[in-house]
């Protein structure tokens, strides 16, 4: 084989990316989305598109994706090849300048369907042999208004807390019991439960939605129960967080907490709601079926 050419699009280049063609089996456009550059209309940057060439054509492409005010890529969520070049997947990712999250975006039921798994399976192979690790399978929702509102259960009260100070103390406290694998790993490095907490609330700030949306929930008894976070993200309205702290646990307040989440949002006029959780957090999956949020794609995450 001649060699590979590894390098950046640029604007007047930018149509490549669509010449290696590519079944839509899984990843973004297995689901309906289109590479284009910002300044087409689209999402992407052409210096964090990088594409592998050999004789002149595209053999690999994977495109960074950050939101508009971001300086580096937040995830990478567009990578394949073309049959056969699996190795020149992996020599593009090993040359390109960019690290981030791999978000490996698959059909709910992708295990049970041949040509999918396949499709899958060599994608993880060639972001491992880069040197990335597998980090957590999650399950992402999509509520529409004709999933129907689930009832409020009236047993929490909520209120708008305007004082990161406090929103970091309850993150502390949720965080220090976490199911979730994202959490986990930052508790695990250099910062600790303080960088869990405060990557957390840096994502809440992040988002391009209102800050006094954030709201607490009490018991009836005047304590904080957690914490439910009604965002919306750059694709639109999502669930961006559900907490219950150690104390409240064994209640099913979570439930609560998604639906109250769930009613903010219809309220203000969401004609979808994303949710996403991690497959292990089982109570917070059971919530979220019981709240009537669908499953419609599933995930894999590496770093």
């Amino acid at each position: 084989m001649t060699d590979l050419v590894v390098r950046a699009l640029s604007q007047s280049d930018a149509s490549l990316f669509d010449s290696l063609r590519d079944p839509a089996l899984v990843g973004r456009a297995a689901f309906g989305h289109r590479y284009a550059t910002v300044d087409d209309g689209g999402e992407y940057r052409p210096e964090w598109t990088w594409i592998a060439l050999r004789d002149g054509t595209v053999v690999a492409r994977a495109a960074w994706w950050g939101g508009p005010d971001d300086t580096e890529p937040v995830l990478l969520n567009w990578f394949d090849f073309a049959a056969g070049e699996d190795e020149a997947g992996v020599e593009l990712l090993r040359r390109a300048p960019l690290h981030a999250e791999y978000e490996l975006g698959l059909p709910a039921n992708w295990r049970e369907l041949h040509e999918v798994r396949a499709a899958a399976e060599a994608r993880i192979a060639a972001a491992t042999a880069a040197g990335m690790k597998p980090l957590v399978e999650r399950y992402q929702y999509r509520w529409t208004p004709d999933c129907g509102l689930p009832e409020r259960p009236g047993r929490l009260t909520f209120r708008p807390e305007p004082d990161d100070a406090v929103i970091l103390g309850l993150l502390r406290r949720i965080h220090s019991v976490t199911l979730n694998a994202h959490a986990r790993r930052a508790i695990e490095g250099p910062g600790g439960l303080e960088a869990a907490a405060q990557e957390e609330l840096d994502f809440f700030h992040w988002c391009p939605s209102p800050r006094d949306w954030w709201q607490v929930a009490y018991t009836p008894d005047g304590e904080p129960a957690g914490l439910h976070i009604p965002a919306h993200n750059p694709s639109g309205p999502c669930i961006g967080f559900i907490g219950v702290v150690p104390e409240a646990r064994g209640h099913g307040y979570g439930y609560d907490l998604l639906v109250e989440c769930t009613h903010f949002l219809a309220a203000r006029g969401a004609e979808f709601i994303a949710g996403a959780t991690d497959r292990g957090n089982v109570p917070m999956a059971a919530a979220f079926a019981r709240a009537g949020h669908p499953v419609t794609q599933e995930r894999i995450h590496l770093l």
